[in-house]
């Protein structure tokens, strides 16, 4: 939409906010195939919202009585977490997923198989943010503890340029054509805020606050430093540096979230990955999920996707152990930026790293614009 066009990142073109939205055509069996899939939509969300309230009496229910007994719980808690989230993938239409152990360089001859991806606790696991699929299939795989980051407050601009045009009238300055067009202005850009600690959350956490912008130190509350957290942590601990999702149309700007950690990583192992979704058509919407919805969120997302009567797409990316930042191997100089006074190289090269393998481009956008992009979008919808 032109209106939202001042968020829209000024060296690659990609708006990274915006929910995709399929090609403008009038396509007749879509429209005609609407009521069988809000049909199934209600359906298939009703059972989801059954294998929600099953989670919570089984997972956060019956299985605290094994606690006394932590491997025994976290065996069970675990398989009931993978249980569960993989039949709500199903319902939702998320029938298979790729998942591919990738190498940046060309594998030598007479190397070993791909190899296993296999987070122990205290490790973390690094991914980029799109949808609240990704956090299922985490679930379903690792059963992790997810972490949301905790912020200074944004520092806002006090007006917004978001919808007045430039002066600065691009082409032949003949008076006609694209001279005559005005083209939008960039806004005043947002001032980076400090992430200042972390707070662990469930599966129920992560799921509502996807699309989300981070909470403040107020409003949070409770928090603690991302070591104090991972050094307990007795299952794999989850970390989203982008700290909210874009709609997976590009890489949104890291925040410092590893202060201080030096390369290569000693202390835990740190495994990259990278999801990315295929973009909508008339029949399927887009399994991102970057806007919240206002109440109940994602549930609305969830309805949307169970009327879909097509299997939805998606692909997983793993960076093979032997590549990431904490492998022996690796070569912290490559990522390095000469003369950088930024103190989170880790950060730093786990964006390298998820855009190489997963093909994304970076944009200068974080989650400080989102903040903007949010008090705009809620504007015009009023």
């Amino acid at each position: 939409m032109e209106k939202f066009s001042a968020f829209r990142d000024p060296g690659t073109g990609i708006q990274p906010f915006l929910t995709p939205v399929p090609p403008v055509s009038a396509d007749i069996l879509a429209t005609a195939l609407l009521p069988v899939g809000y049909a199934l939509g209600l359906i298939r969300t009703a059972l989801v919202l059954a294998l929600g309230l099953l989670y919570a009496l089984l997972v956060g229910g019956v299985c605290t009585l094994l606690t006394p007994v932590p491997p025994l719980y976290r065996a069970v808690s675990h398989a009931l977490t993978a249980v569960i989230a993989r039949s709500v993938l199903l319902l939702v239409g998320v029938w298979w997923i790729p998942v591919e152990v990738v190498t940046r360089k060309r594998a030598l001859r007479g190397s070993k198989g791909p190899e296993s991806w296999s987070p122990k606790a205290g490790d973390v696991i690094v991914s980029n943010w799109a949808s609240w699929i990704e956090l299922l299939w985490l679930a379903f795989r690792f059963n992790p503890i997810f972490l949301l980051p905790v912020s200074e407050p944004v520092d806002l601009p006090a007006t917004s340029q978001a919808s007045s045009p430039l002066s600065v009238k691009p082409g032949r300055r003949t008076g006609t054509g694209s001279a005559a067009i005005s083209s939008p202005s960039t806004r005043t850009p947002t001032p980076r805020s400090s992430i200042v600690g972390f707070r662990s959350v469930s599966l129920f956490g992560a799921l509502a606050a996807t699309g989300s912008v981070p909470l403040t130190r107020e409003q949070a509350g409770k928090y603690s430093s991302f070591e104090d957290i991972r050094s307990k942590a007795d299952r794999p601990v989850v970390v989203f540096p982008e700290c909210t999702a874009s709609n997976g149309r590009g890489l949104l700007r890291f925040s410092n979230v590893f202060p201080r950690t030096t390369l290569p990583v000693k202390d835990f192992q740190v495994f990259i990955m990278c999801v990315r979704y295929d973009p909508p058509t008339a029949l399927t919407p887009t399994l991102s999920h970057s806007i919240p919805s206002n109440m109940l969120n994602p549930l609305p997302h969830i309805f949307q996707l169970a009327s879909t009567l097509l299997p939805l797409t998606l692909s997983i990316r793993l960076l093979a152990p032997s590549e990431s930042p904490s492998s022996g191997a690796f070569l912290a100089s490559e990522f390095a930026a000469p003369g950088s006074k930024n103190d989170d190289v880790l950060s730093e090269a786990c964006a390298a790293l998820i855009a190489q393998i997963g093909k994304m481009k970076r944009v200068g956008l974080g989650w400080e614009d989102k903040v903007a992009f949010l008090e705009f979008y809620k504007g015009k919808r009023k």
